[in-house]
């Protein structure tokens, strides 16, 4: 579930846009994995990303970038920002374009971010908050693994005589209040989102969202006797409204009207999470989320029968673990958290007679263990989990990416999170109280996705995800802010397209060079090679039920790249 300084992002429905994030608005992202997402009232299996925007009392307010790089890409975003008394406000915009790297691939994207602030007093302040973007995309489409391989610039030929486009406007308008009193903190707010999606794909879509809402925290750090508590605990509403046309697409133009409706989402959750520090540096964490949703579609396109329907959900997701500060810069912990996610509208098999009244949430009990920490020379975080899933959500059917979802029986995700950056060589050629340092960054993840006992596909690998996927950097890094060092893209085995296991991507390595300046003041800047082997690999690929040689499924990889940027702040 995605959020804009703790604003949900996501459609009433469930969907989230990544189409909506401008990359250069935020000053930082929060993620939250798994159950930890609790505390903003997130209740998917992945967990929580929050994107935190700067305000006019930041530093650095005002700013120009400049990026430009392969196959046309160009974009230029300022932002200004100040503070006058107790009011302050902050606005960043952007422009970008790209010819894209593969056929029909071309697009433009203009976003504006922004916020105004009015402190009362230093505990009481209120925030206003604006978000609108304007994206403009062709869609290449995915191709067989041959067409992937061996021409990767190549479009899908029914994307390019249909004039495959996502279009998106949207415009968000927010409010957030906070209140800091002795020793709880108590926030609230409200907010409303306009989406237009305007879509030609095998059909045209035209779905006008009016999504609106609210939410009320409060966050509460006491001594309870000589024992530390922290209570966190919440309401979330979420209620929506689409305004759902599909037509004929005559070559990226509507035609006949295909189907109508009014699909409405209400959501309603109520979150509690307590840490109790029974030992000084040791918590015992349990809490709980109740969800209440409902679906509801009115059909106004009959000449296909009637597709209205309504459902109804009642979820409850408890959740319970243990936090072990073992030092201010080391930390340890294991959860066992249930989670549950309310199906879409866009979750249903039509085709295959399966209505989206028939589709059931989600539902996952997850086991993690694992431990971070941050020190000068050495960061890490380490975490291995299994998340045992009853109706997984999941793609069995899948003709030219018309993604059809409904329910698996049983599934299971299990794996490792692994990320380290340390200085593994110091002192180089600058000694003393800053000396220069030879670092090195390393991502790994495992995943060992299956179904369990299917009555179908047994306990094959669920398909669309890499095993192993491993990203790592050596960079050397001056104390005036140079750097310069390669990094590495890994995939070393290839992962299956479809349920049935019986086809599958490629292994592939990709490696690439960046250098650049940055010591936090006025001037930064970098310049970066990716992919200079050119090498021909998957990138992503879409799944589906059961796949041969010619099934169009997968993305290519962007070949060889240079980019680069320039920015200066004031």
């Amino acid at each position: 579930q995605l959020y804009m300084d703790g604003i949900p992002i996501n459609t009433a429905d469930g969907y989230g846009d990544f189409q909506e994030i401008d990359p250069t608005a935020y000053k930082y992202v929060e993620v939250f994995k798994g159950g930890n997402a609790l505390r903003f009232g997130a209740n998917s299996l992945g967990g929580a990303i929050n994107f935190v925007t700067p305000t006019g009392r930041d530093p650095f307010v005002n700013g120009v970038s400049v990026d430009a790089g392969a196959f046309g890409f160009r974009r230029l975003q300022a932002n200004t920002g100040g503070s006058n008394g107790p009011w302050d406000g902050f606005v960043t915009a952007s422009t970008q374009a790209s010819d894209g790297f593969r056929d029909h691939s071309f697009g433009h994207a203009t976003r504006l971010s922004g916020n105004v602030g009015y402190q009362f007093s230093p505990d009481f302040e209120t925030r206003f908050y604006l978000n609108a973007n304007d994206v403009r995309q062709r869609i290449p489409g995915t191709v067989s693994k041959d067409s992937a391989l061996t021409s990767p610039q190549t479009a899908f030929g029914n994307n390019i005589t249909g004039d495959w486009q996502r279009n998106i406007d949207t415009v968000r308008i927010g409010n957030k209040t906070t209140m800091r009193f002795d020793n709880t903190t108590v926030e609230f707010g409200a907010f409303g989102v306009d989406r237009h999606l305007m879509h030609p794909i095998y059909q045209w879509l035209d779905y006008h969202y009016l999504d609106y809402g609210g939410f009320a925290r409060v966050t509460d750090d006491r001594n309870i006797g000589s024992f530390r508590n922290r209570l966190v605990a919440g309401v979330n509403l979420l209620n929506g409204r689409i305004d759902n046309q599909q037509f004929e697409n005559l070559a990226g133009q509507k035609g006949a009207l295909k189907s109508s409706s009014i699909d409405s989402s209400r959501n309603t959750s109520v979150y509690v999470e307590d840490s109790f520090y029974f030992l000084p540096n040791v918590a015992a964490v349990a809490g709980t989320q109740f969800l209440y949703a409902t679906r509801n579609r009115q059909d106004r396109f009959l000449s296909d029968g009637d597709q209205s329907g309504r459902t109804e959900f009642n979820l409850w997701s408890p959740k319970g673990g243990l936090l072990w500060q073992i030092d201010p810069t080391w930390q340890a912990y294991a959860n066992v958290s249930r989670s549950a996610e309310v199906p879409s509208f866009g979750e249903s098999a039509m085709d295959f007679g399966i209505p989206f009244t028939s589709i059931r949430p989600q539902r996952a009990t997850t086991y993690e263990i694992g431990t971070r920490g941050k020190r000068p020379d050495f960061t890490w975080e380490l975490t291995a989990y299994r998340a045992e899933i009853k109706n997984e959500l999941l793609c069995f059917y899948s003709v030219y990416g018309d993604c059809k979802v409904t329910n698996a029986d049983r599934t299971m995700h299990q794996g490792i999170e692994a990320g380290a950056g340390a200085a593994i060589v110091r002192n180089l050629f600058v000694r003393g109280d800053r000396p220069d340092k030879l670092w090195l960054n390393v991502a790994y993840t495992f995943n060992d996705f299956r179904f369990n006992n299917d009555p179908v596909f047994g306990n094959n690998l669920l398909p669309g995800a890499p095993r192993h996927f491993v990203r790592a950097e050596l960079l050397y890094k001056h104390p005036d802010g140079f750097y310069i060092g390669p990094n590495l893209e890994w995939v070393p085995q290839g992962y299956y397209a479809d349920s049935a296991n019986t086809l599958s991507t490629d292994a592939y390595a990709i490696y690439g060079l960046k250098a650049g300046f940055d010591d936090g003041g006025r001037y930064s800047g970098y310049i970066e090679a990716r992919n200079i082997g050119n090498k021909a690999y998957i990138a992503s690929s879409s799944i589906t039920d059961r796949a041969n040689a010619t099934s169009p499924l997968f993305e290519p990889g962007t070949g060889r790249a240079v980019y680069a940027g320039f920015k200066v702040r004031w």
